[in-house]
């Protein structure tokens, strides 16, 4: 994705800010938030495998799945 940009210099040349078109910041909001999503659901579901990893190697009571949707 090639955002096409203007910059902002201060007096000595030095770049102090960038500009977008709002179509062009409307499209990197848009990526943004699918990247934040599928970020949430890996962590979701490395979380989910790992709490199956340690129930997998608990040697306590199980909970059967209507206990656990019951506690939903």
């Amino acid at each position: 994705m090639k955002i096409p940009v203007q910059y902002v210099n201060d007096e000595d040349g030095n770049v102090k800010a960038i500009q977008v078109t709002i179509s062009e910041w409307q499209k990197v909001l848009t990526k943004l938030k699918k990247y934040e999503q599928a970020l949430s659901l890996k962590s979701d579901l490395t979380e989910a495998f790992e709490e199956v990893a340690q129930l997998k190697r608990s040697k306590g009571a199980k909970q059967t799945l209507k206990e656990f949707l019951n506690g939903l």
